[in-house]
């Protein structure tokens, strides 16, 4: 069976990208570099994604008692950019950071700022004061369009960046920002000035982890996020044409195309894969208000749900909920994976809940604009334990620690080259120096490709744990650890946990005479960072850390100790 289907994949492979094909191939000078695009992908947002306007009063969004078309988004997206363009003066290349949670106010936001060819920021609405302010400083924007929550924390520093505010849910004139409702009312039906975008023009900052305290952000042109989301189409092609049955299945039940959305639109998942990419081929989202595998199970069955893409924590709560039985998912019928390994127990649970399913994986990174591999259908389940086959349009290798390539089927650090990998690290060339090198970057990740086109992940050089796909930087929280007047030395690493793939811990060593409870030092860090970057496990040594004899700490020995003290 492998063999014929793999066949299968490579007579699909060929039709699509051939000569006149959909997804015909073809090379472009980019950065001096010959790189394969796909011919026939819209050269930038405005482009791609005005054939959305066609879907009218079709249903878009559903977000609790909220039912959005497709013409009230462009709408509102509209009547904001005009007064984003009229009263803040906001023009092709300005920065609009957005910050708040899922909503379709958001995704008007990102609409506007696009249209107008300004490059949209979106900040992590997970995080908290200091982190708001750290993207404010790095993409200084014109304009910072928010909700409350992530208003009242920067409120007061917002004058001396010179940045100006339109939060939701407010009214005019409070606490000297700009109401979005009233913004909207007011340029209804107004003109959004012409902008002409070329592919490499700026499009969009990602904030990313690294393993520097700070998250740095990947700055991508117009090109890289049009490339990436037709190579999601690609995908998807490639999945039908070698899954038949199971495509002819999901168009037989009747149900509309309809995706259950619980990642952050901060995210290049939630942005691109699911926001533009349901947006631009007429999907209807629906958005739950936080993730709990209970609502969400009420929601597949309320609004008859087609699709789930999550990382494997989320896809294993769902499934393994009591609830999953008696609940009707007879609708869902498509599981996308992504953000770490899974696990060979979920695998076993799609497989044994919803066998006639077309599951799907995929590797990438916020530099590459989540472009690498991937595989749905019949090709996931052929290598489950894989992250995908090879892009089309993306270049993969390995290198040594000194930087030499590898032969193919040799672990090592993986490298992608193509036209989705970012320009650069926004007002950091030191940071994109280490990272970019002659246009291949370097993801920190170890792994390799086997002789059939396909990516494992093995290992993480990056010192990045990976809680739910949720990733986290131990040099940020470790940062954040030493701040309390008490400790005096922190190492934090991450630990196998069943559902959510890893989970931080820290083994801090207090100054000496200095006193601080395991809980009033979780409390130090859920006052600073994000709740999921808080540690699940604190343990105070009365010990010095272990180092090497350079001075490194030994963090392999620390979480070798712990592991087994908690086990």
């Amino acid at each position: 069976m492998s063999a014929e289907l793999l066949a299968q994949i490579d007579t699909a492979w060929r039709q699509l990208t051939a000569s006149g094909a959909p997804f015909e191939l073809e090379e472009q000078l980019i950065d001096g570099r010959r790189l394969r695009v796909f011919k026939n992908a819209a050269k930038n947002l405005i482009e791609l994604l005005a054939p959305a306007r066609k879907f009218g009063e079709r249903e878009f969004v559903v977000l609790q008692q909220q039912r959005w078309s497709f013409a009230r988004l462009f709408a509102e997206a509209d009547a904001l950019a005009s007064q984003l363009a009229g009263r803040f003066g906001v023009v092709k290349g300005d920065r609009v950071a957005i910050a708040m949670r899922n909503r379709p106010e958001w995704m008007a936001a990102f609409l506007a700022a696009s249209s107008l060819g300004a490059i949209v920021a979106p900040l992590n609405s997970w995080g908290r004061r200091e982190e708001l302010l750290h993207g404010l400083n790095n993409s200084a924007p014109k304009v910072y369009v928010c909700d409350p929550q992530r208003f009242e924390p920067v409120a007061g520093e917002l004058a001396a960046l010179g940045i100006s505010a339109v939060v939701t849910d407010t009214g005019a004139g409070e606490s000297g920002a700009a109401s979005y409702e009233e913004l909207v009312a007011a340029g209804a039906g107004q003109e959004v000035p012409a902008v002409h975008l070329a592919p490499d023009d700026p499009a969009l900052i990602l904030y990313t982890s690294g393993t520097t305290s700070r998250a740095k952000g990947a700055l991508s042109s117009q090109r890289a996020v049009c490339q990436a989301l037709a190579n999601f189409d690609f995908q998807g092609a490639l999945a039908g044409m070698t899954s038949p049955d199971v495509i002819q299945a999901m168009m037989a039940s009747g149900y509309a195309p309809t995706t259950l959305m619980a990642v952050p639109l901060f995210h290049v998942s939630g942005l691109q894969f699911q926001f533009l990419a349901a947006l631009r081929t007429g999907r209807r989202l629906v958005m739950t208000w936080k993730w709990d595998p209970e609502e969400a199970l009420r929601l597949i069955a309320a609004e008859r749900c087609t699709s789930f893409n999550g990382s494997p924590a989320m896809i294993l709560q769902l499934l393994s909920s009591p609830s999953f039985a008696t609940t009707d998912t007879g609708s869902l019928s498509a599981f996308g994976l992504g953000g770490s390994a899974v696990a060979p127990r979920v695998i076993e649970l799609i497989r044994s809940s919803k066998p006639k399913s077309l599951s799907g994986t995929g590797y990438g990174l916020t530099e590459t604009n989540g472009l690498g591999a991937s595989a749905s259908g019949a090709g996931y389940f052929y290598k489950p334990g894989s992250s995908g086959q090879l892009s089309p349009i993306i270049d993969v290798i390995t290198v040594d620690a000194a930087g030499k390539f590898l032969p193919r089927g040799q672990s090592g650090e993986i490298w992608l080259r193509g036209p989705t990998v970012m320009s650069g690290y926004w007002r950091d060339a030191e940071g994109t120096a280490a990272v970019l090198h002659d246009g291949w970057f370097a993801s920190g990740d170890i792994g390799y490709v086997d002789a059939e086109g396909f990516i494992f992940i093995v290992d993480r050089i990056k010192d990045i744990v990976n809680r739910a796909g949720e990733k986290i930087s131990t040099n940020e929280v470790e940062a954040c650890l030493i701040s309390h007047a008490a400790v005096a030395e922190v190492a934090a690493f991450g630990l196998p946990d069943e559902t959510l793939g890893e989970v931080l811990a820290a083994v801090v060593r207090l100054r000496p005479g200095a006193a601080a409870s395991e809980a009033e030092l979780v409390a130090h860090v859920a006052q600073r960072l994000a709740g999921y970057k808080v540690p699940a496990h604190i343990i105070i040594s009365a010990e010095d850390l272990p180092r090497n004899p350079s001075g490194k700490l030994l963090k392999r020995t620390l979480r070798e100790n712990v592991a087994r003290n908690l086990s």
